[in-house]
């Protein structure tokens, strides 16, 4: 199963999900208020929900691994820990267990609220993404986004607003406690330049009992896009080197 980022679809995932493909059978959905799936409204809960429904549709009561980036990664750990999926292992690109700080959490989704009410007011998808992609967390995509730009562009205002409103970052509830209780191995994965997200990594390697984390040097959020090559390697070689266990 992959999971994909916030203004992203299952189908953003590079030259690194093409060599993801070539080894494993992907399952890949548009996330609710993305693409596809624009007109499902869901929180982080339901989302996790509906994705394990989603894998257990497709694949049976079979184990599965986990790819997840950025919102996908907080869909992916509301999934690991509170649905009963069978994961065997997950690769989180850019994840967090979530902002601790009530007041920062708070702060966090007052501000997210205001970009969904601003998308939803105008409709004007384009002028969105220039200023999402703007953001310093992005600044490596700069050759690759135009690329995959009409992808993107695949996703309403009115998705995307909803998404923002129900599974942006301030709607996580911290979930950094439960980490402890997982049982298979986690991978990870984040940019050495995503400071905030590096630091989340090395959290998450050290509280999951199975859990590695992996740095990649000069890589930004979304480095399995921006540095599809050196990220393909270090997922191959923990997917070789690592035993599958289960939740």
């Amino acid at each position: 199963m992959v999971l994909h980022g916030f203004t992203q679809t299952g189908r953003l995932f590079g030259r690194f999900g093409a060599h993801l493909a070539e080894s494993h059978s992907l399952v890949a959905i548009d996330l609710p208020g993305h693409a596809g799936s624009d007109s499902v409204q869901a929180d982080l809960p339901e989302t996790a929900a509906l994705v394990a429904e989603s894998v257990r549709t497709t694949i049976g009561d079979e184990p599965c691994d986990m790819f997840a980036y950025s919102l996908g990664a907080r869909v992916a750990l509301h999934v690991i820990t509170g649905t009963g999926l069978r994961v065997s292992r997950a690769v989180l690109v850019g994840a967090t267990g979530g902002i601790e700080n009530p007041a920062d959490r708070a702060r966090r989704r007052l501000s997210d609220e205001a970009l969904a009410d601003k998308l939803g007011a105008n409709g004007d998808v384009d002028s969105f993404l220039d200023e999402w992609l703007a953001g310093p967390m992005f600044d490596r995509l700069a050759s690759t986004d135009a690329a995959e730009r009409s992808e993107r562009r695949r996703n309403s205002a009115s998705g995307l607003a909803s998404s923002l409103r129900l599974c942006g970052a301030g709607t996580q509830e911290p979930l950094w406690d439960r980490l402890p209780t997982l049982t298979c191995p986690v991978l990870a994965v984040a940019g050495a330049d995503d400071t905030r997200f590096a630091s989340h990594a090395l959290r998450i390697a050290r509280l999951v009992p199975r859990a590695v984390a992996s740095l990649v040097p000069g890589g930004g959020h979304a480095v399995h896009l921006s540095q599809p090559v050196q990220a393909s390697r270090i997922v191959d070689h923990w997917l070789d080197a690592v035993e599958p266990g289960l939740i």
